[in-house]
């Protein structure tokens, strides 16, 4: 099952976007498809990333020697 979004752009997003789908043989739609899934895939990386440094710290592994030690 699919959901339709409308999203309205800036005038020079939207050429560019334009020009991008022309240069790359793309629809619009599969290049904002691709870049949002980027987007939150990175999003969510960012999150799991600040809490596993936190976790980190407190485990005292900072260095990669640090980390080597405490998986083998």
């Amino acid at each position: 099952m699919r959901t339709v979004l409308s999203v309205s752009l800036p005038e020079q997003m939207a050429a560019e976007l334009d020009a991008f789908a022309k240069a790359t043989g793309r629809n619009k739609s599969d290049i904002v498809k691709e870049s949002l899934g980027v987007f939150l895939w990175e999003a969510s990386f960012k999150t799991v990333k600040r809490r596993l440094v936190r976790k980190a710290k407190a485990a005292k592994v900072i260095t990669e020697e640090d980390v080597f030690r405490v998986v083998s």
